[in-house]
């Protein structure tokens, strides 16, 4: 089902404390992908997606707050799962990667690990969307360790996306309708999160474009609220 990219990112907070950030975000020639392949807490980032098995997220992410590390709790999923060989999953935890793309899935299929992130693909174009997918996301990530206004990791996930996009994608050109997702969340304790840090565009043409609108409009929004009800807040 397409390509996803997950991420593990160390920073530091306002108040001068170490936190982790995780982040995925997929697209997919089909409607609704953020309803079945993302997944994040502040526990760690997992996407699964070809022949799609929700469980294999939604345990995959329960397992990891459970104190597992990501490669014994996606593992152990997928040892489980008689349907292993058509799946891809792949996800980032506290410490470690892990990534799996089963020989059955179809191709052009398969996945690369970097620092601290992994992307993954099928039904692809080529290899080059799921490198374009990483190098951008890399770049990304350089600059914004040393920014200092850095691009927000949702931002920053949703340009990855497009790059891979721009290089084909995901090749079923028949299929018109298209979806796209992100979601980010951190160990950081907040009053109220960013409203950006969980976007999806269910169903359109240009869903990379699409999400990043979305992304900015919600970006807008949000410093309109904080602006209007600015007084309420402070109390």
């Amino acid at each position: 089902m397409t390509f996803s990219i997950c991420v593990r990112e160390p920073y530091t907070d306002d108040e001068g404390d170490e936190q982790t950030r995780f982040g995925v975000a997929v697209t997919t020639r089909l409607p609704a992908v953020g309803t079945l392949c993302p997944f994040a807490s502040e526990h760690g980032a997992v996407a699964t997606q070809s022949l799609v098995n929700v469980e294999l997220g939604r345990k995959g992410i329960e397992y990891l707050e459970d104190g597992l590390a990501v490669e014994d709790a996606l593992e152990a999923l997928l040892n489980a799962d008689e349907e292993a060989e058509q799946r891809q999953l792949h996800g980032v935890g506290a410490e470690g990667a892990f990534t799996y793309s089963g020989e059955e899935c179809r191709g052009w299929y398969g996945h690369t690990e970097g620092e601290n992130y992994t992307v993954a693909g099928n039904l692809l174009t080529g290899e080059s969307v799921v490198e374009a997918t990483a190098e951008t996301y890399e770049d990304g990530w350089e600059t914004a360790r040393d920014a200092e206004n850095p691009d927000p990791l949702v931002k920053r996930l949703v340009d990855a996306l497009g790059a891979g996009h721009a290089e084909g994608g995901d090749k079923r050109e028949d299929l018109e309708v298209q979806s796209a997702a992100v979601v980010v969340a951190s160990t950081e304790e907040r009053e109220r999160d960013h409203y950006y840090n969980d976007l999806r565009v269910d169903a359109t043409r240009s869903p990379v474009k699409d999400l990043r609108e979305t992304y900015r409009l919600a970006v807008e929004g949000e410093e309109a609220a904080l602006e209007k009800y600015a007084e309420e807040l402070d109390e």
